[in-house]
This record gives structure tokens, C-alpha cells and sequence, in this order.
């Protein structure tokens, strides 16, 4: 294998690959990154079992010459090393050769470099994926849905299925939801091509967090292809596998409270300065829990104590409160999160007592809803 590469792009295809390979895998080749070269271009694959990443240069793009293959061919080679050398090599090519048993050298400029490779046969083959259930979504809405949920993942692994988002296609329509079962984030949107699907999935948030940070914030479309236990999300030269988790995602319809006894319209912005405020002499104490509670005149009384440091009160002006009077704790980090994923400058928040759960709406958008389970507080 032989090839000369423009460098830039050549980075850019290892740090994408690399956001699947992991030091603490049990397979040792997957610590290093698959590079295969064939007559059409460059193929980069990184891997953990869970999540594979494949990115493809091609020879060359609207008429411009990208790599330069003298000979094809693959190997395997220490991610770790291999993704620090190509950042800090020193000119705008790259040449890459197999020599024997393995043996690659990698030039620059007056730098070279060799590196011990691995047998490429040794490479655990990625998953072959018969497209049956596809659907197609816009990057930056793609970016957006997970976004808006995938925060709200549990990080604990004593129920697997809480640590990924429920996907639900049906009636033309995605719905995605998140829970660690003290709060939940969900998002609905249309989607093109898929008015007669219908199937659910629940895919890792490791591996959506991975996904957002890779693709590019524009409308392009990404291709998604789900099977029993294998999503593909195809974007232009860049394929992205992640198994699916196993199991049923709990019902979470029951949880989202029909009726409310108390409604607050407030300033997303002012809202959330001032429980990031409040937070700051509650996160030494437990949960960094705030109180908030309604007062006269349309204010809303925000409010944090820990007796060994201090204590904070802050009124907020309100649009509007209409209902039962309130007071009731929660947690500042739980209230911050769902707040900065709404769009628009003002929310609605429907209580339904003060040790029920609460639901957040942007003003004027339903299809983002943010729920929230109060914190007892004697």
C-alpha cells in the first residue's frame, strides 16, 4: 500500500474515526485504526464493538486530485500514535507506505515516521446491514433531536435501557425520549418517507453524543438505517454504526401530567440566571436542590439555603401565574439542563403540586417537552 494524501483531510477522517476507538477494549486490534486503500480512494475505520466508524477520502472531488494511489492495499495502526503524528506533521501532503511485515512509514516534509503496524485480516468486519427500515433527516435537525434529549440519559448502568434514547417512528412523525427516571427530556418532529413505518428503538446517548459531534451543522441529509440491534447513519464519506440497546423502554406517556393546578409564563433567560445564581450556594449541599415558590404581583421567589455557607433569595418578574398558590424544590443542575435546550424567549411551566412532576414548553412549541421530578425537602 502506497499513497500520497493532503493532510488536512487526512486529519479530519482520523479524528472522526477515532471518536469510536477506545484504550479499554478486551480485542486488542481495535485500538487502532483500519486504513484501507483501493483505486477510488481512502477508507478510514475505527471501532469498540459498540460504536464503528468508517470515513471515506475519495481520490479526488470536483475535479481535484485529494489522494494519489500508487498502490492499494491495507494495514492497522495504533490509533493513539498514528492520530497524534498526522497533527503534527509539518507540510500540506502526506505520503503513507507499507514496507514489509507491516512496517508503515509515514513522510512529510523532512519528517519520517515508522510505525509497527497489525495484520488488516485480523480487523473485525463491520456489520452488514440489510436496508429495510430507512429514513432520512436533516443534519442540523438530526444534531437538534439529540441535542434536546440526550442529556437526559441515566449514567447508571443498574437499568442499561435508561442509558439510551427510546426512538419511536409512527404516523410520519419521530418521537425521541430520554429518562433517568428523575426527569425526561422528548422532542417530536416530521420526518419524509416514513408515513407507513412504524418501530421503535432504543440507541445508546454514548453513541448519539459521538454521532452530534461528527456531523456538520447544515441541511444535508443523513440516511438512517435501523435493523434488530444495528443503527447506520449514512452522511456524505462517512458511515457511523452503533448497536441498540436490548430491552423495552418503559412507558413514559403516564408519567407527563394531562392537567396542571399551577401555570407560570417567565423569561427563559432571567429564569435561568437566576437558578444558576441560586445554585451557587446550593451545589455544596444536597442535590443542589433550589426552592422556588409564587408570591404576589406576579413574582416568583427563587431561593437557596445551605446552612454552612449561606443563603440566596432572588424575585423574578413573571408574564403570568394563574392557579393554586406553589412552593416546591428541585434540582438546579436538572432545571438548568432542560432550560438551555428550549428555543424561544419565553416558557411555560405547568405545576401539579408541589411533590408531582412538572412539565416545561417552550411558549409557542410543544414539540420539545421537558419533565422534571420535584426533590422532598423537610
Amino acid at each position: 500500500m502506497r499513497f500520497i494524501i493532503q493532510r488536512d483531510r487526512l486529519v479530519q477522517s482520523v479524528q472522526d474515526v477515532m471518536k469510536a476507538v477506545t484504550s479499554r477494549t478486551t480485542i486488542p486490534i481495535l485500538t487502532g485504526i483500519k486504513i484501507t486503500a483501493t483505486e477510488e480512494g481512502v477508507t478510514f475505520t475505527g471501532s469498540d464493538s459498540d460504536i464503528s466508524i468508517e470515513s471515506f477520502i475519495p481520490a479526488e472531488e470536483a475535479g481535484d486530485e485529494i489522494v494519489e494511489i500508487k498502490e492499494t492495499g491495507s494495514i492497522v495502526l495504533q490509533a493513539k500514535f498514528f492520530s497524534e503524528i498526522v497533527k503534527k506533521l509539518p507540510l500540506g501532503t502526506v505520503e503513507m507506505q507499507v514496507a514489509n511485515s507491516f512496517q508503515t512509514i509515514i513522510r512529510s516534509g523532512k519528517a519520517e515516521f515508522n510505525l509497527n503496524g497489525l495484520d488488516p485480516d485480523e480487523y473485525p468486519l463491520l456489520p452488514q446491514i440489510e436496508e429495510e427500515n430507512t429514513l432520512k433527516l436533516p443534519a442540523d435537525l438530526l444534531k437538534t433531536l439529540i441535542r434536546q434529549t440526550v442529556f437526559a440519559v441515566s449514567t447508571s448502568e443498574t437499568r442499561p435501557i435508561l442509558t439510551g434514547v427510546n426512538w419511536k417512528i409512527e404516523n410520519g412523525h419521530i418521537n425521541c425520549i430520554a429518562t433517568d427516571s428523575h426527569r425526561l427530556a422528548m422532542r417530536t418532529a416530521p420526518i419524509e418517507g416514513a408515513e407507513n413505518s412504524s418501530y421503535t428503538v432504543v440507541i445508546p446517548g454514548k453513541s448519539l453524543n459521538e454521532l452530534s459531534k461528527i456531523l456538520d451543522d447544515n441541511s444535508d441529509l443523513i440516511d438512517i438505517v435501523i435493523t434488530e440491534n444495528q443503527v447506520l447513519f449514512k452522511a456524505k464519506h462517512l458511515l457511523f454504526f452503533s448497536r441498540l440497546l436490548e430491552g423495552n423502554y418503559p412507558d413514559t406517556s403516564r408519567l407527563i401530567p394531562t392537567e396542571s393546578k399551577t401555570d407560570v409564563v417567565v423569561h427563559t433567560k432571567e429564569f435561568l440566571q437566576a437558578i444558576d445564581r441560586a445554585s451557587l450556594l446550593a451545589r455544596e449541599g444536597r442535590n443542589n436542590v433550589v426552592k422556588l415558590s409564587t408570591v404576589d404581583n406576579g413574582f416568583l421567589e427563587i431561593s437557596s439555603n445551605t446552612p454552612e455557607i449561606g443563603k440566596v433569595i432572588e424575585e423574578v418578574q413573571t408574564d403570568s401565574i394563574e392557579g393554586e398558590e406553589l412552593k416546591i424544590s428541585f434540582s438546579a443542575k436538572y432545571m438548568m439542563d432542560a432550560l438551555k435546550t428550549l428555543e424561544g424567549t419565553e416558557i411555560r411551566v405547568k405545576f401539579t403540586g408541589a411533590m408531582r412532576p412538572f412539565v416545561i414548553h417552550s411558549l409557542n412549541d410543544e414539540n420539545i417537552t421537558q419533565l422534571i421530578l420535584p426533590v422532598r425537602t423537610y
